[in-house]
């Protein structure tokens, strides 16, 4: 029997900062050897639907569920089967169904050798779901699956799932419920060895789900004399000294979801607590003092919101030497409260924005009440080009605590700044999937 593993890519095209899926890392591993594998992702090199093979696996994200049913039809047509996982069947098991034999809702790692023998004997169930959530020991990715492919040098690790938060634009906790599960720190640091990686990117929705053992975790990073980057709830900048373990086991960067400078904005996305305990500029400081570089996100559209605030976040993001900075249109995702929310009020733009083929890369996907749609859309793009402006870029560079700490920070800064600021331009205003069907040269018998 043969698996062939795709990661689509929202259209047909390529990336060069492409970091590696670690979702298909964790099938392979729980895939027996005497199955052989195939891995193909659409952002590094096409996907050769007239290789021969006897099941598809794919994990669908809404911005690449459009190309993934493209993808898919093309490999029922030749009477291969497909199954696909992730948040979007999960969310949508149905719509997944139209594309595709069976579907995984949530986690992959309780059923999937059960939907492997059922493939092996020609019978898919069309859903498959783990009673319970499995537990994360003992789990260890097999990145041999990566050979040969260009992926950027930032090594991707998991530690837990989860968050303890439940943001209304945020699918996660309909994802895993209030369920936090984190893996054994040493099988982690194992993890980070085997992955050969000297800067990790620490892939968890929010690694402070337990302070406790984080802290061990931190601790036991020490040793391994990495450097790495995660993503963080503004919280933790209440522990001074959490945060500076943190760096003084490897941490360089964070990714920091603000969202809004509006109270009332945040309160509306349920997440309030950003500024709880204290100011943005009391958190920033005790991340920056530490030599923590910051990525900062932002989201515009809550009912407070208005077009002068694009400007105020730009100001803010620049003012703070933000590593770097995103600004998007608050966009309703299937599964979080946002999207039910927006549904109900009659305020979508699109039924299902992700299949529309008029909806864009950018564009606002809800009537927002304090501007236009096309405000949204057009504000949220102004604001990622006057942050990424050349002078913009030097100025932020400039902070010695953490842009500019070191040869390699400045560097990494650097690149991520040239990255980010070919791909607005490249992304902005394209459409998700193709408009031409993939060319299907002959036709295989069903498994």
């Amino acid at each position: 029997m043969k698996i062939t593993f795709i990661r689509p890519n929202m259209y047909d095209d390529r990336s060069s900062d492409a970091m590696e899926p670690l979702c298909f890392a964790i099938l392979k591993s729980l895939t027996p050897d005497e199955v052989e594998t195939a891995f193909y992702d659409e952002r590094l090199e096409p996907v050769p639907v007239d290789e021969d093979t006897d099941l598809v696996a794919m994990t669908v994200e809404t911005y690449t569920a459009r190309r993934a049913y493209q993808i898919a039809d093309a490999y029922r047509r030749k009477g291969v089967p497909v199954v696909m996982g992730g948040y979007h069947p999960t969310f949508l098991p149905d719509e997944g169904l139209e594309h595709a034999d069976a579907v995984v809702k949530g986690d992959a790692e309780g059923v999937w050798h059960h939907l492997l023998a059922d493939a092996q004997n020609g019978g898919l169930q069309k859903v498959y779901e783990s009673p319970e959530f499995p537990e994360l020991a003992g789990l260890m990715p097999d990145r041999s699956i990566f050979a040969g492919k260009k992926y950027a040098p930032t090594g991707l690790v998991q530690y837990g799932r989860g968050c303890k938060f439940n943001c209304s634009f945020c699918s996660i906790r309909a994802f895993y419920g209030s369920n936090l599960r984190q893996r054994p720190v040493e099988e982690v640091i194992e993890d980070i060895r085997r992955s050969g990686k000297r800067h990790i990117f620490i892939v968890d929705d929010n690694i402070f789900v337990d302070v406790d053992r984080a802290k061990a975790l931190f601790e036991a990073l020490i040793p391994l004399n990495i450097k790495w980057s995660c993503q963080v709830s503004i919280d933790v900048a209440r522990d001074p000294e959490l945060v500076d373990l943190m760096a003084r086991s490897g941490c360089i960067s964070a990714l920091i979801g603000f969202e809004s400078l509006h109270p009332d904005s945040l309160k509306e996305m349920k997440k309030g607590w950003n500024v709880k305990w204290q100011s943005y500029d009391e958190s920033i400081a005790v991340f920056q003092n530490a030599g923590i570089m910051i990525y900062g996100t932002f989201v515009f559209g809550c009912d407070h919101d208005t077009v002068d605030d694009f400007d105020a976040a730009v100001e803010f993001s620049i003012r703070h030497r933000f590593v770097l900075a995103n600004f998007n249109p608050l966009t309703p995702t299937p599964g979080a409260p946002l999207f039910d929310r927006m549904q109900k009020e009659g305020r979508l733009l699109h039924d299902k924005w992700w299949l529309d083929p008029d909806f864009k890369y950018g564009d606002a996907t809800l009537r927002p009440n304090g501007m236009t749609a096309e405000e949204l859309t057009r504000g949220c793009f102004d604001a990622r080009q006057k942050f990424n402006t050349a002078g913009s870029i030097l100025k932020r560079l400039t902070d010695r605590r953490t842009n500019s700490r070191s040869p390699y920070r400045a560097a990494i800064y650097l690149l991520a700044n040239f990255i980010s600021r070919r791909e607005i331009y490249r992304k902005q205003k394209r459409a998700l999937g193709e408009t031409h069907a993939l060319p299907v040269k002959k036709r295989l018998q069903p498994l």
